[in-house]
């Protein structure tokens, strides 16, 4: 049996997004209700960093497990910076009404001024206390209407320019090698090669770049 990485979420599409980032590493992710988890903790952080910390650390000492947290959202250049760090709580309803309520307040904004950014911090922790945290930065442009029918959230108001196409209408495998959560993971696989491969981590590695 593979060792096994809790991924601090139920949320099946960011499961399904690090199963296929991950793909390749020795180990098993599983989710909460996999392992029997039901845990639910207050995202009191002042930044990505600190929501992904307490969620990681909080798994992982609750189930003996190495666990992943992540926090993520959309800054939106236009709106200050909104709805970052509350982007999953943004307005009420589903995904498509938190989009929706995002290009009302962008109605009548030029796309030059409708640059935005996804950005995600992972947290990798150990039962022992160890954290490692990673970011992913994913630049582009928000669109006046949705396109696509992949991914969740706002991947379909988001588009990428230098592909002319959302991150909704991207093929999976292109989508996991681009996105913010993938970018934050790629910077991620060597501390989890290390602990779960027993790989040396290397002090100069240049996938390790952790946020601050």
């Amino acid at each position: 049996m593979s060792p096994r990485l809790l991924i601090a979420t139920n949320n099946p599409g960011k499961v399904r997004e690090y199963r296929a980032i991950f793909h390749g590493l020795p180990l098993e992710l599983v989710t909460p209700a996999e392992v029997g988890l039901d845990l639910a903790v207050a995202e009191t952080g002042q930044t990505y960093a600190d929501n992904a910390r307490l969620k990681a650390q909080a798994y992982a000492q609750a189930s003996g497990l190495v666990a992943l947290a992540d926090d993520s959202g959309l800054e939106v250049d236009a709106l200050g910076g909104a709805p970052g760090m509350h982007s999953h709580r943004y307005g009420q309803g589903s995904d498509a009404d938190r989009y929706r309520l995002l290009l009302e307040q962008l109605h009548g904004v030029p796309e030059k001024e409708r640059t935005a950014r996804f950005r995600c911090v992972i947290a990798v922790a150990t039962p022992e206390g160890d954290v490692h945290l990673y970011e992913g930065i994913c630049p582009g442009v928000i669109i006046d209407e949705p396109r696509g029918k992949g991914g969740f959230g706002y991947d379909p108001v988001f588009l990428l320019p230098e592909l002319g196409r959302t991150m909704a209408q991207l093929p999976p495998q292109e989508k996991n090698r681009l996105s913010h959560r993938a970018r934050a993971g790629a910077k991620a696989r060597p501390v989890l090669r290390h602990l779960f491969g027993g790989e040396i981590l290397s002090q100069g590695d240049p996938d390790e770049q952790e946020a601050t």
